[in-house]
């Protein structure tokens, strides 16, 4: 990523949600990927949207309860009707009190009309 990337989310993981196994739910981060996708698409547009793709999802590392979740976000691509986000997810290290990348993946959306149907935006970004 450049170094236009921004923090979009911010959260801390809880014990609900982890998996079997203990660690959190792959699902869960990708739900909070997508949050932070759609407000930086929101930043810069007020239309409805809505994800259509995910693309180069790639986990990294595993995520622990109680671990803070930093979500960063840059706008790569605007299409005719759609934007797409580049989403990079990172956890704190406590004692070195850096944050390393555990999850990234590339997060479509595409514009509604008030008839829910993909819609040309015209935006220029």
């Amino acid at each position: 990523m450049t170094n236009n990337r921004e923090v979009a989310l911010k959260t801390v993981t809880m014990p609900a949600d982890t998996n079997p196994n203990g660690r959190v739910f792959g699902g869960w981060l990708v739900s909070q990927m997508d949050l932070a996708g759609y407000v930086c698409v929101q930043k810069v547009t007020n239309l409805r949207m809505a994800t259509v793709a995910i693309d180069k999802m790639k986990f990294i590392h595993a995520v622990e309860v109680g671990e803070v979740i930093s979500l960063y976000c840059e706008i790569v691509k605007v299409g005719r009707s759609s934007v797409s986000v580049s989403v990079e997810a990172y956890v704190l290290d406590k004692k070195k009190q850096s944050e390393y990348l555990v999850t990234q993946g590339v997060f479509t959306y595409v514009t509604l009309n008030s008839a829910l149907r993909p819609a040309a935006h015209g935006l220029i970004i």
